[in-house]
């Protein structure tokens, strides 16, 4: 079943970037949609590409997200920001005035990307890197990190800067490489500043008055107290913490990582990820998150979690998530009940043309003790 606020245009700055997992668009605004009137504070301490952050906007609601990844957190960050579409493609075309000092010659950069393309998304990139922290910036960095791969469009009409490649992530580039050989498929080569054009034309709330700040959105650990201490008195919490097992979402990111200032291949020295390894180290990971909400958040305050399992690591969810709820202290669980399959959000990608099976889910609703 399709979620049918991902097809309304009305919402169409959610998808402003596709990302690897993240719950449909349903699940926060049903949440927020029964505190409204309470003029709540919103926070997600695994803010993903701000589905919550978003939500929280829709009903004129601040909000706060966390994120370890800079991929994430410039998504999320786009979803409080506010300019005109003109005023967006104006600073890119002013950035992409000015010559590139850095392009990558390795083969991957060479097939994923037409010369012409590429040079005009390295400008892009340096210029996104050195320009101020500004509202234009923050939604053209969005939107550019959205366009930057994907699937090639039949018709001519390109909505993607790369050569054939899946949209929510970004397969490695010695597998990329042999696909496109095989098939004998070259990049497209097209204009940076009318992909995004249209990307942004499709957005009807760009300019819309938002209630956040830039800085309400930081890409930081949500197990260091540290990362809180801008959030005061968060009453609605609406999250959805990494599975178990699910090791491979930083790394996947690795192409739009580099966008971002980051190396030209991927970089498995991540370190800020949950401990995976194993269940007790997992649950005591989480209960570190639960506690930083708590003392965040006011004495009212709810917590709502979806959360669940791959298909390729045997765990049980519900204990998983109890677990970390009892270690941390301070909660006391009112509800799970069974989520639809990740399907349903898009949580599992499809790689290249390959579908994954579709992760069991559970939604908690938790309280303040």
């Amino acid at each position: 079943m399709k979620s049918a606020l991902a097809y309304n245009k009305d919402y169409a700055f959610n998808a402003i970037c596709p990302y690897y997992t993240m719950f449909p668009l349903e699940y926060p605004m049903g949440i927020i949609k029964k505190y409204r009137r309470e003029n709540p504070i919103i926070l997600d301490p695994f803010c993903g590409r701000g589905t919550t952050i978003y939500a929280a906007r829709k009903f004129d609601l601040r909000s706060y997200g966390l994120d370890t990844s800079a991929i994430a957190a410039s998504i999320a960050q786009a979803k409080v920001a506010s300019a005109k579409p003109d005023a967006v493609l104006e600073l890119a075309k002013n950035l992409l005035a000015t010559a590139p000092r850095n392009v990558p010659q390795t083969e991957f950069f060479q097939r994923a990307f037409a010369p012409s393309t590429l040079l005009e998304v390295c400008a892009l990139r340096e210029g996104l890197l050195s320009t101020p922290k500004t509202h234009a910036a923050a939604i053209l960095r969005a939107a550019a990190l959205g366009c930057l791969h994907g699937p090639m469009n039949a018709s001519g009409k390109a909505s993607y800067f790369s050569n054939q490649m899946p949209r929510t992530f970004a397969s490695k580039p010695d597998y990329s490489v042999r696909f496109w050989r095989d098939r004998s498929m070259n990049p497209p080569v097209v204009s940076v500043l009318e992909v995004l054009r249209k990307k942004l034309a499709r957005i009807s709330d760009l300019d819309a008055p938002s209630p956040g700040r830039l800085t309400d959105i930081k890409c930081g650990d949500a197990r260091s107290a540290a990362s809180y201490r801008r959030v005061r008195n968060a009453t609605v919490t609406v999250t959805s913490p990494p599975y178990y097992g699910m090791t491979t979402y930083v790394e996947d990111q690795w192409l739009r990582n580099w966008f971002l200032g980051g190396p030209t291949e991927i970089d498995y020295g991540n370190d800020q990820q949950m401990s995976h390894s194993g269940p007790d180290a997992f649950i005591a990971d989480l209960a570190k998150v639960w506690r930083n909400v708590l003392k965040a958040s006011d004495d009212d305050a709810h917590l709502y979690v979806r959360f669940g399992a791959i298909p390729s690591v045997k765990s049980d969810p519900r204990h998983i998530l109890k677990a970390s709820l009892e270690e941390a202290d301070g909660w006391t669980l009112l509800s799970v009940r069974n989520a639809k399959t990740s399907n349903a959000g898009k949580r599992q990608a499809a790689q290249m043309g390959r579908e994954s099976n579709p992760a069991e889910e559970f939604d908690f609703h938790a309280v303040r003790t």
